[in-house]
């Protein structure tokens, strides 16, 4: 029994647990016990539920720690929480004991609507009638739970609108008014890495490097190869020493032969040290001002916004593995307009914001925003070709 965070299961799930077990006359003490540092609810008659932690900690991003588990079947609630691959890797834990019983593997999951991976792997597919024979997608309304408390609706009522539409009217099809990137559109840019091979060889002039910069610490630096608006190749390097970067930055360079000015670095940070060494490169200051004076909070959000603009009108195309496809879809729909009812400089979820809900630092989404300046700097800008 897992959910996206261990003290959540323990608030939530496990509490409705032991009172559906008290319903069906089930006795703590007597037909089962719970060993609260275990984490494991054990029936008498030797059957056992574990419960699991399967939020995606950048320290474990493969989830070694359900490498040793053994299931015979698995329940995820709330599963839109969690990552694809956690659910993933938990369905290849069901294998305890099926040959033996003569056993199907299954896992149940509950959710909410959400503009996930379990929206196009369960509702959209169900909504097109090309749900795979081995699942099932059962819609429900809370009007459908019996035991559902009217204060519960009326608090819903009073929600707004994103919230009401998709806890109270099971809507999955809801748009976040405030969300800088419309979901769909996320989903259009993303590209068949085979396709690659079909194309003709990049156009010098139309190669743009975008590079955030990290160093040894938790994030990772990410390199972006454009062609034109297509990014071609996405590197990612973690824990790597500047001079190191400083040798494949050369590398592509030479690959595409481009010249530094071709080349835009955050400069923030170690990023500073990384540019000085190719001189004539542009160079990002995120908290600076805003291009051409306009009302931006700083140059990073009149970055992102741009980027929200050119991927919303389907400008943008990116040829990536699925790992790289699932984070920079989480960074991007996690962006949404702050104080947008407000008077002053336009604004967006800060960084610390993001890291905070996704655990780590929006580092793909970061170099890609950074590809931006060279469409509002026109005096940077080069003749554009775009690929198709």
């Amino acid at each position: 029994m897992g959910r996206s965070k261990l003290d959540t299961l323990k608030a939530t799930t496990l509490k409705t647990f032991f009172e559906v077990a008290g319903k069906l006359g089930l006795v703590i003490g007597q037909h089962y016990t719970y060993n609260q540092m275990n984490k494991l609810i054990k029936f008498s008659n030797g059957s056992e539920v574990v419960l699991k932690d399967l939020f995606s900690y950048p320290s474990d991003p493969e989830f070694d720690s359900l490498g040793s588990l053994e299931i015979t079947g698995a329940f995820i609630d709330e599963c839109n929480q969690i990552s694809q691959k956690a659910k993933t890797i938990v369905s290849t834990r069901i294998r305890y004991k099926l040959d033996e019983y003569n056993l199907t593997p299954k896992m149940i999951m509950s959710c909410n609507p959400a503009r996930n991976w379990v929206y196009n792997d369960f509702y959209k597919k169900s909504l097109e009638g090309n749900l795979e024979e081995y699942k099932a997608f059962i819609p429900a309304l809370n009007s459908d739970n019996e035991f559902i408390t009217k204060h519960y609706v009326n608090q819903l009522n009073r929600a707004d609108t994103v919230t009401k539409n998709r806890l109270l009217y099971g809507n999955w099809e809801y748009q976040d008014e405030l969300a800088m990137f419309n979901y769909d559109c996320i989903l259009d840019i993303f590209q068949d890495s085979s396709l690659l091979r079909i194309r003709e060889t990049p156009i010098n002039k139309n190669i743009v490097i975008s590079i955030d910069v990290a160093r040894l610490g938790k994030d990772k630096t990410c390199i972006m190869v454009w062609d034109g608006m297509d990014v071609i190749d996405v590197i990612e390097l973690s824990k790597t020493r500047i001079n190191e970067q400083k040798d494949i930055i050369n590398e592509l360079k030479e690959k595409y032969q481009i010249k530094n000015r071709q080349l835009v670095f955050d400069t923030d940070g170690v990023g500073g040290g990384l540019a000085d060494s190719f001189a004539g490169c542009v160079e990002i200051v995120n908290n600076s001002r805003a291009l051409m004076d306009e009302n931006y909070q700083n140059l990073k959000t009149q970055l992102y916004y741009k980027l929200a603009e050119q991927i919303n009108n389907n400008q943008i195309s990116i040829y990536c593995n699925d790992d790289i496809k699932k984070r920079l879809t989480q960074e991007l729909q996690i962006l949404k307009r702050e104080d947008a009812d407000q008077d002053g400089k336009i604004k967006m979820t800060n960084k610390d914001s993001v890291k905070k809900q996704i655990g780590r630092s929006p580092d793909i989404s970061d170099a890609m925003a950074f590809r931006m300046h060279l469409i509002l700097e026109p005096q940077a800008s080069f003749n554009y070709v775009r690929v198709k």
